[in-house]
């Protein structure tokens, strides 16, 4: 149970923490705009099977690759890609943390 509200705690808190720190005049639509990170939990599809609560998602799935991560980091970069580039390592956070929870 403490993994499972650390997990979804991380993944809808720390957008919303951002967003209401950092972007105050429009933080509804950053924090969606970081919730859209969600997107990249597709990569679960390609898996057998979809869901197991005993494994790692990053380097597991392709989405999830330090490859794929480098390219979040990049999205930090230009402005208009940089709501989702943060909302991208906020979910990545969020399931490194999973991973030290199991």
């Amino acid at each position: 149970m403490l993994q499972f509200c650390a997990h979804y705690g991380l993944h809808f808190g720390l957008p919303l923490i951002i967003a209401l720190s950092f972007f105050k005049q429009n933080w509804i639509k950053a924090y969606l705009i970081m919730l859209l990170a969600f997107l990249i939990d597709l990569d679960h599809l390609l898996a057998n099977p979809i869901f197991d609560s005993n494994r790692c998602s990053i380097n597991f799935h392709p989405l999830h690759s330090h490859y794929a991560i480098t390219v979040y980091f990049i999205l930090l970069i230009p402005k208009k890609t940089r709501l989702f580039g943060i909302g991208l390592i906020a979910h990545i956070i969020a399931d490194t943390a999973d991973c030290w929870l199991m």
